[in-house]
């Protein structure tokens, strides 16, 4: 008798096709990824993936709102018991972290460069206002410092994917300083 082979649940699927989604939609964004690509990394057929998503544009969606997630519950987890300057930074030391995962970087800046449709704009502005959210919640700090707080981790995004967040020199090494120079003066 052969092996039996475990079957997974529509669930299981669902999040390794997600999970597929992810990493095309973060080379190629909306517009350039393949659902084919898709179904062909996730190890599914085209039409079982249209059957769990209806579209590419739904795929798209969930992979996005996943990318959102994992930023908040690291967001969550990072601030457990913490207020004020010691929730900022361990939020900053937990994005940090995030912005070393160049497909979670890229998913990110994906989602925002598809904003032109309706459907992902208000995703995105939904996700993005959880996250501020939880900053101001958790920090307690005032508006013009919780928007300086999220204007350096945008910048942060930029870095990163320029891939200069750890230059030694020049122009990168220069505004880095400067931005923790800023970041040594408020606490």
């Amino acid at each position: 008798m052969g092996a039996a082979v475990l079957r997974k649940t529509a669930e299981e699927r669902r999040r390794e096709i997600i999970a597929a989604a992810f990493a095309e939609f973060a080379e190629r964004g909306l517009h350039g990824a393949s659902t084919d690509a898709i179904a062909h990394r996730a190890g599914v057929s085209q039409p079982y993936l249209f059957r769990l998503f209806g579209t590419k544009k739904d795929l798209f969606l969930a992979a996005a709102e996943h990318c959102y997630r994992i930023t908040l519950e690291t967001f969550l987890r990072a601030t457990e018991g913490k207020r004020g300057d010691e929730a900022l930074e361990a939020i900053g030391e937990a994005y940090h972290e995030l912005l070393s995962d160049r497909q979670k970087l890229r998913m990110q800046l994906q989602t925002h460069a598809a904003c032109d449709d309706p459907e992902v704009r208000a995703l995105a502005r939904r996700g993005f206002g959880q996250l501020v959210e939880l900053i101001e919640r958790a920090s307690g700090a005032d508006p013009g410092r919780v928007r300086d707080f999220v204007a350096f981790g945008m910048l942060l995004n930029v870095m990163a994917a320029l891939d200069v967040l750890e230059a030694e020199e020049g122009w990168p090494r220069r505004l880095m300083d400067a931005c923790r120079d800023v970041c040594h003066e408020e606490v």
